[in-house]
């Protein structure tokens, strides 16, 4: 009877570690999909690896103070796109906004979709390069030899001149790759595209 009562209580902790392992193990796995989200998240917000903060409007004081601003455009090589960009760099002025235009164009001969996936360097100028619009926001969808002018609206916070760390900063390169999306690979019953 004795043998009975403390074999059932093993079982009981063996149950309740189990359960503890199960849930530790799912938790594990849950945090590291949201991982990735929270990452990107936290980089937009803080500007945090090169990554560029989304403004929505200026509102802050335009600067006499100028920087130069180059426009890099890569495309994956699962991408059969051409992209660039139609000026190589512009002189802003700190705080001002400005509008430059990439140019994208589908050389497949069937419709695909996009992301754009954008980096500004050097890293610590990221916090002060605001987007307050742009085509790397959403996937871009091409028709088979369409090209199509991608404009992008932004500014560098004047405070990037008050900041020990920036004041040797005198360009900014903003640099986008495209790779096709999801949804372009989902679309052709998930292979690649061979044609082209």
């Amino acid at each position: 009877m004795a043998d009975q009562k403390h074999t059932d209580t093993i079982k009981a902790r063996n149950k309740r570690v189990l359960l503890s392992c199960v849930v530790v193990v799912g938790g594990m796995i849950g945090l590291s999909y949201a991982s990735v989200p929270l990452y990107e998240l936290f980089c937009q917000v803080t500007g945090f690896g090169g990554t560029p903060k989304v403004g929505k409007d200026t509102g802050v004081e335009v600067s006499e103070r100028t920087i130069k601003v180059r426009f890099n455009a890569d495309v994956n090589s699962g991408l059969q796109w051409q992209f660039k960009p139609e000026q190589r760099e512009i002189t802003v002025r700190l705080g001002e906004d400005n509008l430059a235009h990439y140019v994208a164009e589908n050389m497949a001969v069937q419709p695909i979709t996009g992301q754009a996936v954008y980096n500004v360097t050097p890293l610590k100028a990221g916090q002060y390069f605001s987007k307050i619009a742009c085509f790397c926001f959403d996937e871009q969808t091409l028709q088979p030899g369409e090209r199509v002018d991608m404009p992008v609206s932004f500014y560098v916070d004047p405070a990037i001149a008050e900041d020990i760390n920036t004041q040797d900063v005198k360009t900014i390169t903003l640099s986008y790759t495209f790779f096709k999306s999801e949804a372009s690979v989902e679309a052709v019953g998930g292979k690649e595209d061979q044609g082209g």
